[in-house]
């Protein structure tokens, strides 16, 4: 199995493109997202020995069900306000545990793990705060009831926070890095 099958076949591109409408809502994203997979990698790393081929599936998801569910209590308690930002992905990100573990992603040796994983929050983190910026004109607005954020501009592209504008700004971004990354063109030789 390849690395690049673990990510490409999960389902992150829904929070990719639901939860990054601002960086309030990335943040908490990742805060649940890096809870809920740290703590679902341990358990079933413990477990896995244990169970047999056909009872890993449903052990799996009631693990990764109850583990988004106490996730969502504990931010619900600790920041309504963020929980009302991310509530919906909560479920999602219980399957996105049982997607990763079907393709063998807590297989993976800790430093590729950890590099997939730090890739997904860098991406995450920069589409919030491309979103937010260009969507808003400002940044930082919903971290603090009482701080304005940094305001760059009066108005934004409201277009921006919606989900095709976050497909259009995520396709700029992949269209950037490949732009960024492809080699040079070998040099022709023109003969007279």
């Amino acid at each position: 199995m390849n690395t690049s099958a673990t990510l490409s076949n999960s389902m992150m591109l829904v929070l990719l493109i639901g939860a990054t409408d601002s960086v309030a809502g990335a943040l908490a994203t990742l805060l649940l997202f890096t809870v809920a997979v740290s703590a679902y990698g341990l358990c079933m790393t413990a477990l896995r020995s244990r169970l047999s081929g056909e009872s890993l599936l449903p052990v799996s998801l009631v693990l990764a069900a109850t583990l988004a569910s106490c996730g969502e209590i504990l931010l619900q308690s600790a920041s309504f306000q963020w929980h009302q930002l991310i509530s919906l992905y909560s479920g999602l990100i219980g399957l996105q545990c049982v997607v990763l573990e079907h393709n063998g992603f807590f297989r993976l040796p800790i430093s590729e793990r950890l590099r997939l994983c730090g890739l997904f929050a860098a991406l995450m983190t920069v589409l919030g705060v491309l979103r937010e910026l260009i969507g808003q004109g400002s940044i930082g607005q919903h971290l603090s009831g009482r701080w304005q954020g940094l305001i760059l501009f009066a108005d934004g592209l409201h277009f921006a926070t919606l989900a095709p504008g976050a497909f259009i700004l995520l396709g700029l971004l992949l269209a950037a890095r490949q732009a960024w990354t492809r080699p040079a063109p070998p040099e022709e030789k023109h003969h007279p």
